[in-house]
């Protein structure tokens, strides 16, 4: 595990990614993340195991290029993202949306 994150555990996990792709993507118990860019696999895989408590089998990363925006003629860039594919394993959860009663 990474020097930075020891005893940090909870940075490195952001927020959850909703989209279509990602909920489709729970069926097969894998779960998408926005995780700290300088996060590594381990990191990722302890974060994950410590937050929820489940057995994480495999991460995947992603690191997309920075996109450009432009506000009238100025011109800048978003912030740089680092996204994570975790694979549970059989039996294992992670409860994203509360049921409401």
């Amino acid at each position: 595990m990474a020097k930075s994150f020891a005893g940090r555990l909870a940075d490195v996990v952001r927020e959850p990614v909703i989209t279509e792709k990602a909920t489709r993507g729970m069926d097969q118990n894998q779960y998408t993340f926005v995780v700290d860019p300088r996060a590594a696999k381990p990191d990722i895989k302890a974060a994950v195991e410590q937050l929820f408590d489940v057995k994480v089998i495999g991460v995947s990363t992603m690191n997309p290029p920075r996109r450009t925006r432009r506000v009238g003629r100025f011109t800048g860039q978003r912030s740089k993202v680092k996204k994570a594919v975790v694979r549970l394993a059989e039996g294992n959860s992670i409860q994203l949306f509360p049921e409401s009663s």
